[in-house]
């Protein structure tokens, strides 16, 4: 989809009102960082001095390619503060050339950036009169208006009938205050309920009401011209002008109608405007001609059939109701509530009014207010002028002989005639006998005909423009990526041709082949699903009480909406229940899809707005409680760096914790702290993005450090929220330990010791490939950039002046030297680099994948509280790990190895953790072999500070110089710890060589006792050699516990 850009000179918009807000002169301005810009050519500060800073502007507040106006960019925050300090010249840009991104960096290809072409011009808008009020009264009064209306209070009196039309009335005008409060909260586009819906809870839930809605809307069409066919083949059927039959006539004048409605509404919105004043007018003369009718003298004829004038016996009577035929207050009540809906016809062309913040509150609501009243008076005078049952007959009149008046004909009786035998036989005419009441009462009966004309008609243009439109928005919105070829319109009004074919095709199937009358109430319950969820969208804004819930509207109620969808969801079951049923479960498995196809939207939704609440209030009750053994679970922090530098690291952190724990994903910074901090605030998006691309219910998180262990300091300190705070510290081990200088090591070794004086618990991976993919990623973004150029200037070459579109239509034009650099750059690596990243990105997949079946070694060495041990068995839960056993290794004194082995055992059976052996080592305080010994030796040779052979002054002075290298004391003090570790080494070569994975007791060593080379000697002798391996040690608290 195009985007909107900042010419030079004034932006002519239709959709922007010039006299609220002037937009500024702008002239074509190049920056030299290739940037392009229109700027003021000169700004006069409100201060008195020249500022880059800017007033408040409504023009900051757009959305990239905003049709409402230009769009300005203010300067960030990053320009005003490096202008200052610079002290250099100030440079104001105002306006930025807009590509596919919105605003805050997200995409924004939606109704709210959509760009209008040229020819948009000249679109038609309407007023709330034309645009809301006509379509919405046209819409609600329907045939029931002159078919059903008598019936109804004939059922239920006029006094339970009020309760019906009023109850219909209370469930539309909640609806439509709720409607008036999410679309006065912001600018509102094409697209009516489904945008309302979509915009407010969310893709989700108006992603599938979105298309049920349309699609009802189609169907809609369907049983309106059925209506009106109907009508037309009684007429036909009265003159003897049957065609074939009277299903087929019904079909042929239906698809003809069809026809011509499409031919008005694909002629343009002005036409079908006008066609709908036409009929507007045709049914307002409908209406006042049955208002003159019951003020005319009634004939002979008029009183046989019970018509009289105005009588209070006659509206005495009709107060009581009469159910008949099984009939109850409910089911009167589902036949008469479809003719109330109908309020959504003016929303539904949202995209077409002038202001439809201002036309859809005051026309919907006015309109419900006119269609009730008009829908009571006219009952109410139909009600006191007609009687229940009546003959027919002229010669039924009252005589002194003849049987006395009883049941629901004594007000007949008064007025000279006896319908007494209607209570013995079903009578053809009177109030609930007899459809046609509404023509006869009135004063020119074929005027009442050409109204029921009008209001079927009306209503299924009303419908076969809405759903197109609804349609057009959904599709536009690309929620079901397969229907985006119905988004483009065409013409002025961007009108939706291929939407009205298709509303024809399904209407016309449905005239052809349909049940109406088992559709019917699936549609009815279709369009109180919509209003149902239009409620429950202003509760859920209200109830998350976001700060960016400000609606214009102030007449509504949050828990007043919340009975309106409630009221709704009865009112569903009340017409239809297997309706109802059907409607809720179409609209959940639609509800499914988008949940689980995740569509690239962000419209920030209530839903969000909920689920951000909800969090802050359960991270509040989990402080309120302290933290027990038995729901202990590991909150990983990982060091990882970028998401995707380690990614075996972030695998495994991510096996521990899943969808149940916490896990960070970290990364430390480093250099200057301005242009450390740029490289962070860009990549913290793209990092957590990558992160829910990948499923990796991660969260990054990144700082800024002088140094890797301050960095690692401050995550260690401040990351977590509440009881929601890491306890378990990730790292890969530093393989090249041995030539990253001392600084590194020392800063990799005080992590270590940092993370143990914060009581966190310690895992470090080693996996003989390393962890580190970063150049590799690198080489790869590296190619990507370029070969996106060389596209930029492929499009750029395009023939007919195209554009380019997509995330490369800012101007650039790097040269082919550039490109070719950038390629060899990345060009293939000599073979043996080639072959080692090629084992590197395999050992990095390896727990991507399902592991084979094996074993995971866990040699529990030390009692740390039971993170060891605990870490392994959530592993064998996860169904990548299932086929693998744990085996158990402990130390165990010589002879009492059966012994140990039975502790052990009875151990892991109270704390319910499964393993297929237990192994006792009892041989772990022999000498290691002399060629073990003779490694750890050439691996701290260069470290070695041989003070005993020299003199005690030199000796003291080797010490003060180079403090960190290992002395002969140490060597000799912690011998048998260091022998230990080589000694464990052999052990696990002979145990563990073929195990999937590794898991040992960290060794630690004393702060300030230890030498950091001699640390990082002692892990590397110990995880040398062998399948990948963690070496775990937890804070020493238990995690691990017996007692239920």
């Amino acid at each position: 989809m195009e985007r909107f850009k900042s010419y030079g000179g004034v932006h002519v918009n239709s959709a922007y009102d010039s006299t609220l807000d002037e937009p500024p002169v702008y002239e074509e301005t190049n920056f030299p960082n290739g940037e392009h810009r229109t700027v003021r050519p000169s700004v006069v500060s409100a201060f008195g001095h020249d500022t880059l800073d800017r007033v408040p502007n409504i023009d900051f507040y757009r959305n990239a390619g905003s049709v409402s106006g230009h769009r300005a960019v203010r300067p960030s925050l990053q320009e005003l503060h490096d202008v200052f300090q610079k002290n250099g010249a100030i440079s104001v840009p105002d306006t930025v050339e807009d590509d596919d991104k919105g605003s805050d960096g997200t995409p924004s290809d939606d109704l709210e950036s959509a760009v209008p072409t040229d020819s948009n011009n000249g679109a038609v808008k309407f007023g709330w009169i034309r645009g809301v009020l006509v379509r919405c009264m046209l819409n609600i009064w329907g045939v029931m208006l002159f078919i059903r209306l008598s019936w109804i209070f004939g059922q239920a009196g006029w006094g339970l009938g009020i309760v019906i039309v009023l109850l219909s009335c209370v469930v539309t005008t909640i609806t439509g205050l709720s409607m008036s409060a999410i679309c006065t909260n912001g600018v509102v586009r094409g697209g009516g309920a489904y945008y309302l819906i979509s915009r407010s809870l969310g893709p989700e839930f108006g992603g599938s009401i979105g298309l049920i809605f349309a699609f009802a809307n189609a169907v809609a069409v369907a049983m309106y011209v059925v209506g009106f066919a109907e009508t037309v083949v009684e007429l036909l059927k009265d003159n003897d002008a049957i065609m074939v039959d009277e299903i087929n006539d019904i079909r042929i004048v239906g698809c003809i109608t069809v026809v011509l409605l499409l031919a008005i509404s694909v002629a343009g919105m002005e036409w079908e405007a006008k066609a709908q004043i036409v009929l507007l007018v045709i049914l307002l003369v409908a209406i006042v001609n049955v208002f003159v009718g019951t003020v005319i003298p009634a004939t002979e004829a008029q009183k046989s059939k019970g018509i009289f004038n105005y009588h209070p016996k006659i509206f005495s009577e009709n107060f009581t109701p009469d159910f008949r035929e099984g009939e109850t207050f409910f089911s009167v009540f589902a036949i008469f509530f479809p003719a109330a809906t109908g309020i959504l016809a003016g929303a539904n062309i949202s995209g077409d009014l002038r202001d439809p913040q201002g036309a859809i509150p005051k026309g919907t609501l006015l309109a419900i207010l006119i269609t009730g009243l008009t829908y009571l008076a006219v009952a109410l005078c139909v009600s006191a002028t007609v009687v229940r049952d009546a003959t027919g007959n002229t010669t039924d009149l009252i005589s002194p002989a003849g049987a006395p008046c009883t049941g629901s004909a004594v007000a007949a009786c008064e007025l000279g005639y006896n319908f007494s035998s209607c209570a013995v036989e079903t009578c053809k005419f009177g109030l609930i006998n007899n459809n046609q009441v509404m023509t006869m009462v009135s004063g020119f009966g074929p005027l009442i005909i050409a109204g029921t004309f009008s209001a079927t008609l009306s209503s299924a243009l009303a419908s076969l423009v809405s759903a197109p439109k609804v349609f057009q928005a959904l599709c536009k919105d690309n929620i079901y990526k397969i229907l985006h070829f119905f988004a483009k319109g065409h013409g002025k009004n961007n009108e939706p041709i291929r939407g009205y074919v298709l509303t024809f095709i399904i209407s016309v199937a449905f005239i052809l082949i349909g049940n109406l009358n088992t559709i019917a109430p699936i549609i009815s319950n279709f369009f109180l699903a919509s209003y149902a969820l239009i409620n429950f969208s202003c509760f859920h804004a209200s109830y998350a009480k976001s700060p960016g819930w400000r609606p214009a509207y102030k007449y509504y109620n949050m828990w007043l909406s919340l009975l309106g969808a409630l009221l709704c969801c009865v009112v569903m079951f009340v017409i239809n229940w297997w309706a109802a049923l059907l409607t809720y479960g179409i609209e959940i498995l639609l509800y499914v899809y988008v949940t689980v196809k995740k569509p690239d939207v962000n419209w920030g939704s209530s839903t969000q707005a909920v689920t951000f609440v909800s969090a802050v209030s359960n991270a509040l009750s989990l402080s309120a409680v302290e933290d027990h053994v038995k729901n202990f679970r590991p909150q990983i922090l990982a060091l990882t760096g970028s998401a995707r530098t380690r990614p075996a690291l972030l695998d495994l952190a991510h096996s521990f914790s899943k969808n149940y724990g916490l896990c960070l994903t970290c990364e430390v910074f480093l250099g200057p702290r301005s242009e450390a901090l740029k490289e962070m605030n860009n990549g913290i998006e793209k990092n957590q993005m990558w992160l829910l691309k990948a499923k990796r219910k991660a969260f990054y998180a990144a700082v800024v450090g002088e140094n890797f262990r301050d960095g690692a300091k401050s995550l260690l300190q401040a990351s977590g929220l509440g009881r929601m705070k890491p306890n378990t510290i990730m790292i890969g081990f530093k393989g090249n330990w041995r030539t990253a200088g001392t600084e590194a090591v020392q800063s990799y070794v005080g992590i270590l010791h940092d993370a143990f004086d914060f009581e966190h618990g310690t895992v470090v991976l080693r996996m003989n490939q390393g962890l580190d993919v970063s150049h590799i990623v690198e080489a790869e973004e590296e190619m990507l950039k370029a070969a996106r150029e060389q596209q930029a200037v492929e499009d750029e070459m395009m023939p007919n002046g195209e554009k380019a579109r997509g995330l490369f239509r800012k101007s650039r034009k790097p040269s082919q030297q550039v490109l070719t650099t950038r390629v060899s750059v990345c060009g293939p690596p000599p073979p043996q680099v080639a072959k080692m990243n090629e084992r590197l990105l395999e050992a990095s997949a390896q727990f991507k994948k399902k592991q084979p079946k094996g074993t995971i070694d866990v040699w529990w060495l030390f009692d740390d509280g039971g993170l060891t041990l605990l870490l392994p068995y959530i592993l064998t839960t996860r169904k990548k790990w299932k086929d693998s056993k744990l085996r158990i290794f402990i130390a165990g004194q010589p002879g009492r190895s059966e012994l140990d082995k039975d502790e052990m055992k009875s151990l892991l059976q109270k704390f319910r953790i499964n393993c297929s052996d237990i192994n006792v080592i009892d041989d772990i305080h022999v000498q290691p072999r002399s060629d073990s010994l003779k490694k750890l030796e050439d691996m701290i040779e260069p470290f070695r500070l041989h003070e005993e052979s020299k003199d005690h002054a030199q000796a003291e002075a080797m010490r003060r110089d180079q403090p960190w290298k290992i002395t002969d004391e140490e060597l000799s003090t912690f011998e048998e710890k260091t022998s230990l570790q080589v000694r464990l080494n052999e052990v696990l070569q002979e145990n563990s060589k073929s195990a999937n994975l590794i898991i040992v007791s960290m060794p630690i060593a004393r702060k300030e006792s230890v030498s950091d080379f001699l640390y990082m000697a002692w892990l590397d002798i110990l995880t040398k050699d062998l399948p990948p391996t963690l070496l775990i040690r937890g804070n020493h608290k238990s995690v691990l516990t017996f007692y239920s």
